[in-house]
C-alpha cells in the first residue's frame, strides 16, 4: 500500500466511522475502498470489520445521554448480538471463499435497498411504535441474533437493520433507539474482532493490519464527529453517497 492508498484508506475510515454513527452502513464505504485497491474480499471484510472496532465505540460514546435508562435493555440484547458475531464470523470463515464471492453481491444490493428506503421505513416505525415491550419481547432477541450473524459475516448496513427491527419492538424514541443501535453494532464488531484476531494467532487467517490501522484511526476520528455533527449532514446527500459507493462495490464483484 503506498501513500495514496493509506490517505484513501484512512479517509474512508473517518468517512465510515460517521456514517455508522448517524445512519449505520458505513462498511459501504471501507470494504469497497479496500476492495477496489486489490485486496482479496475476504481479507479486506475481516480487516475492515477489525478497524471499525473503535469508531463503533466511540460513537457509542457519543450518544452515552440517549443511553441512560437502557442498562438492562442492552445487556438482556447484547447477548444476541455477542452469539450472532460469532456465529457469522465462524461462517466467513468456514465457508469456502467463492461463497462470500457469490454471497456479497446480493448483501450489498439488501444494504443498498435498505439505505433507500429507510426514511419511510422509520416513519413507519414511528406509527407503530406505541404498546410495544420495554425490552421487546423474546422474538426481538431472535431479531437481533441474526441481526448479528450479517453483522458477523459482512455488516454493511447491520446498523439499518437494527434500527429496524428496535424501532418496531421498542417503546422509545428514535434517537434512545439510535444509541442502542450503536451499542449493539460495536458489540457485533468487537466479538468479531476478537474471533477474527484469535483465528489470525493461532491459524493462517489473513488480516492486513496496516489497513486495519488506517480504518481504526479514522472510524476513531469519524464516529466523533458523527455523534457531534452527523445530524446536521442532509440525510439524502448522505444516503447518495452511500448508494454510489455501494455499487461501486457491486460493479466490482460482478465485473
Amino acid at each position: 500500500m503506498d501513500v495514496l492508498e493509506g490517505v484513501a484508506v484512512f479517509a474512508a475510515g473517518i468517512a465510515a466511522g460517521g456514517i455508522n454513527t448517524v445512519v449505520g452502513s458505513g462498511s459501504l464505504i471501507t470494504f469497497p475502498t479496500l476492495v477496489a485497491l486489490g485486496f482479496p474480499p475476504v481479507v479486506a471484510n475481516v480487516s475492515n470489520n477489525i478497524g471499525l472496532v473503535p469508531g463503533s465505540v466511540t460513537g457509542a460514546y457519543g450518544y452515552r445521554r440517549e443511553l441512560r435508562g437502557q442498562r438492562d435493555r442492552l445487556l438482556r440484547l447484547g447477548s444476541a448480538s455477542l452469539l450472532g458475531a460469532l456465529l457469522g464470523g465462524t461462517l466467513l470463515l468456514a465457508l469456502p471463499a467463492g461463497a462470500f464471492q457469490v454471497i456479497v453481491p446480493a448483501l450489498i444490493v439488501v444494504a443498498l435497498v435498505l439505505v433507500v428506503v429507510q426514511p419511510r421505513l422509520q416513519k413507519w416505525l414511528v406509527a407503530r411504535r406505541n404498546g410495544t415491550r420495554p425490552h421487546g419481547g423474546p422474538w426481538l432477541w431472535a431479531a437481533i441474533l441474526l441481526a448479528g450473524v450479517y453483522g458477523g459475516y459482512f455488516g454493511a448496513a447491520q446498523g439499518i437493520i437494527l434500527i429496524a427491527v428496535l424501532g418496531i419492538a421498542l417503546d422509545d424514541e428514535i434517537q434512545r433507539v439510535n444509541a442502542a443501535k450503536n451499542v449493539l453494532s460495536a458489540v457485533v464488531n468487537g466479538s468479531a474482532a476478537v474471533l477474527f484476531t484469535g483465528l489470525w494467532l493461532f491459524s493462517d487467517t489473513r488480516i492486513d493490519w496496516l489497513a486495519v490501522l488506517l480504518i481504526a484511526l479514522g472510524a476513531t476520528l469519524g464516529g466523533l464527529l458523527g455523534a457531534r455533527v452527523g445530524r446536521r449532514i442532509p440525510p439524502p446527500l448522505l444516503r447518495a453517497v452511500i448508494v454510489v459507493v455501494g455499487l461501486a462495490a457491486l460493479a466490482k464483484f460482478l465485473l
